[in-house]
């Protein structure tokens, strides 16, 4: 979120290294580095991007103040010089990146900043911090979105989630990942994400009866109404109450949007269920929402047993990404400027094959078949390469072994 105060958002190596960079005179080296992730969370075949709003937001208002000054003095760590430098401090850099909402794969630049040393040094902790997080959580939910199948997809996790900035931000990336809209009030006030709210067990328990309390949502909010219908019994009075307070106060009225909610229990008996006895009742507009737990694997398993639901609530397992709770990215240095101004490729070697870098300043190209519109092929080249798209590509799938030529196709920068 704008206007938080993260100067020292950074491991304090950043700042060791930068001090370092400024003493032997390194810190005017224009350097290039790539964040990249090695793998898709849930060995998924791709991941979504997101996070790159806030990454500019923070680049764009990263100063020190006197009392980040003070505060640095105080671990008698650093000359003044380099205090004196960090109060003046400016990202004067450029930051190149996929758009959000991009399919990306693992070991292909994502975020690139070139930058002088210490500039880019600084950005790497709140860089890895943000996108990291948020695109952990796209892809998750991009996963539960295709698990949906076409159906409508609320996130409802912002009490489970690891901290405000996890539930807001997370919201956020939910959408970017195809999740229709959210519960969080706040991220909706800020990123304009469609807003959606039921109500709790606590509204039926309050009431002298599941029926009035039915009764007063609906009248209170007449073009808002989901009634949750499983705080005592689902089939035996939460839809038949719920019928009868829509038929009481909302039918007199015209109304033919709402909705009634299940929390609990077997949810494809129960909503198979539910929808016969709305559908015997005349209600057959009547929507059917689902929550409590849900996930990707869950909902492809409802529907493949013909559950009737026309919207799924998930909440921890998206908002937290319980199954696969860590995106990977990295951010290494992959090239850096000479004297004269040449770029010189950087290589990190490693006795795991995993940690080899792949060195130099680089551009990621998509082709396209022209044909289908779909992605093909993604290939690196380096910055500066010439490219020839006029020539078929030869495409070789490691997964199965197979071999193919495509020659109408175009190609785009990503």
């Amino acid at each position: 979120m704008k206007n938080e105060k993260l100067s020292l958002l950074c491991d304090f190596y950043e700042l060791a290294m930068s001090g370092g960079y400024f003493k032997t005179g390194l810190f005017k080296r224009q350097t290039y580095f790539d964040m990249f992730f090695r793998k898709v969370p849930d060995v998924g075949g791709f991941a979504i991007f997101a996070g790159l709003n806030q990454l500019i937001d923070y680049i764009k208002n990263l100063t020190f103040d006197s009392e980040d000054i003070a505060f640095l003095k105080s671990k008698r760590f650093f000359d003044n010089d380099f205090l004196d430098y960090l109060e003046h401090f400016k990202f004067t850099g450029s930051i190149y990146a996929v758009p959000e909402g991009t399919v990306v794969f693992p070991n292909e630049p994502i975020v690139t900043v070139k930058a002088p040393a210490i500039e880019a040094q600084l950005i790497e902790t709140y860089l890895l911090l943000c996108i990291n997080h948020q695109s952990l959580i796209a892809t998750k939910a991009n996963r539960i979105s295709r698990a949906a199948n076409g159906k409508s997809v609320i996130e409802l996790g912002s009490r489970r989630a690891q901290g405000i900035s996890a539930a807001v931000e997370g919201a956020r990336a939910s959408y970017i990942g195809g999740i229709d809209g959210t519960s969080n009030t706040l991220s909706s006030a800020v990123y304009e994400i469609p807003l959606f709210g039921t109500m709790a067990h606590s509204w039926v328990q309050m009431f002298d009866s599941e029926l009035n309390s039915f009764r007063e949502f609906c009248r209170i909010y007449p073009q808002n109404a989901t009634l949750l219908v499983d705080t005592f019994d689902t089939l035996k009075s939460g839809i038949p109450n719920a019928i009868r307070a829509i038929k009481e106060v909302l039918l007199p009225k015209e109304i033919t949007d709402f909705a009634i909610r299940l929390d609990s229990g077997d949810i494809a008996y129960l909503s198979k269920k539910a929808r016969q006895m709305l559908d015997s009742a005349g209600l057959t507009n009547c929507r059917i929402v689902a929550s409590n737990s849900l996930d990707e694997y869950i909902i492809s398993d409802l529907l493949r047993q013909g559950a009737e639901v026309d919207i799924f609530g998930v909440g921890e397992n998206l908002i937290t990404s319980k199954s696969s709770p860590v995106f990977g990215g990295v951010y290494k240095l992959v090239a850096a400027e000479n004297e004269s101004g040449k770029v010189i490729p950087k290589i990190k070697i490693s006795d795991n094959l995993t940690k080899i870098t792949n060195p130099h300043y680089k551009k990621a190209v998509r082709f396209f078949d022209k044909k289908s519109g779909k992605a093909v092929a993604d290939r690196l080249s380096v910055y500066n390469e010439k490219e020839d798209y006029k020539s078929p590509i030869a495409l070789f799938n490691p997964c199965t072994g197979e071999r193919s030529v495509i020659e109408n196709y175009y190609a785009k920068e990503l």
